[in-house]
């Protein structure tokens, strides 16, 4: 399945992508707020290419996002239905995480009927994450303290929910 917005395609992961997503990946500024440190080799973004490779074959739903034939992130599902996401800080703050992500919740909602929610955990110091989850309708259902551990200092998580729309509400 590829996914088309006004100005991004969304495709599944290849082999070739490694060098592109090694770009994002081994980018400090891009990594802050990822569940591991930036990567240092190829070895380490091709592990989570691997990932994105599985996921994409069990869900259907990871994409590697393009901007005008460029690979500028990767957003998906990492398995049914946890949603994730990535750019290059080069491209944020242009309403570009939005688009994909809300190609990717419309194509969950099409592809798997009997879905009825779609979750994200982000570090809570990622207020821009934060407000883009809210600005698609996710709600914050909790949080917890010392979830992960980075370089040997603990982060808290920030969990979100975002339910299936009612058919019939308003």
């Amino acid at each position: 399945m590829i996914l088309r917005t006004e100005r991004l395609v969304l495709r599944p992961p290849q082999a070739h992508d490694l060098e592109a997503l090694h770009h994002i990946f081994s980018n400090t500024q891009a990594m802050r707020f990822w569940s591991h440190p930036a990567h240092e080799t190829l070895e380490e973004t091709q592990k989570t290419l691997d990932g994105m490779l599985w996921s994409h074959r069990e869900t259907g739903l990871e994409f590697v996002v393009e901007r005008d034939g460029v690979v500028i992130g990767k957003a998906g599902l990492w398995r049914l239905a946890e949603l994730g996401y990535i750019l290059h800080p080069d491209h944020w703050r242009q309403g570009l995480a939005r688009e994909a992500l809300r190609a990717i919740i419309d194509a969950t909602w099409d592809k798997y009927p009997a879905q009825l929610e779609i979750t994200a955990d982000i570090d809570p110091r990622n207020s821009a994450s934060a407000h883009l989850l809210a600005h698609l309708g996710f709600k914050l259902t909790h949080s917890a303290r010392a979830t992960i551990q980075i370089n040997g200092e603990w982060f808290d998580s920030d969990y979100y929910t975002l339910l299936r729309p009612d058919p019939d509400g308003p």
